[in-house]
């Protein structure tokens, strides 16, 4: 019965250090794009529920079941009001919901027992404002100080 040499088993050791270098890289990179396709999902949902309350407040007003505020701009107060619903001044027979729950950003996730933490901008603030005007929820974007791997920001998408 023949064993192993030790140039066999330090041959072997090599090979297996050096595939283990380049699989690490890869599974970070892997679970970095699996975050970053969540994020561009949320972000999707969020706006997509944003535009439909619009939508619905637009049609309140169409059909004068609400008289429309020259303050208002039809946009939600706040992102919770897409999760308790409105009625819109009886346009629904029930509250009409948005959203289940307000979605977590995955790359700022928020402490265990707080609220998901988005940024907001009203319809009255400047594209690319970092401050919430606080009238309306017009956009929502990440709090991530993070890169994506295009060399974006997260805050940017």
């Amino acid at each position: 019965m023949r064993g192993l040499t030790l140039v066999e088993l330090v041959m072997t050791v090599a090979i297996l250090g050096v595939l283990a270098s380049v699989a690490v890289p890869l599974t970070r990179m892997t679970s970095q794009r699996a975050k970053e396709i969540e994020l561009h999902r949320t972000l999707r949902l969020l706006r997509t529920a944003l535009d439909d309350y619009k939508k619905a407040y637009d049609k309140a007003v169409a059909d004068n079941k609400i008289v429309p505020a020259a303050t208002k701009s039809g946009y939600p107060e706040d992102l919770q009001v897409l999760v308790t619903g409105q009625d819109f001044g009886g346009l629904y027979p029930y509250k009409r919901r948005f959203l289940r729950r307000i979605p977590i950003d995955p790359m700022n996730p928020p402490l265990p027992g707080k609220l998901p933490q988005w940024g907001l901008r009203s319809y009255t603030d400047k594209p690319g404002a970092q401050i919430w005007g606080g009238e309306d929820v017009y956009d929502v974007y990440s709090l991530s100080e993070g890169t994506a791997i295009d060399g974006s920001s997260y805050k940017d998408w």
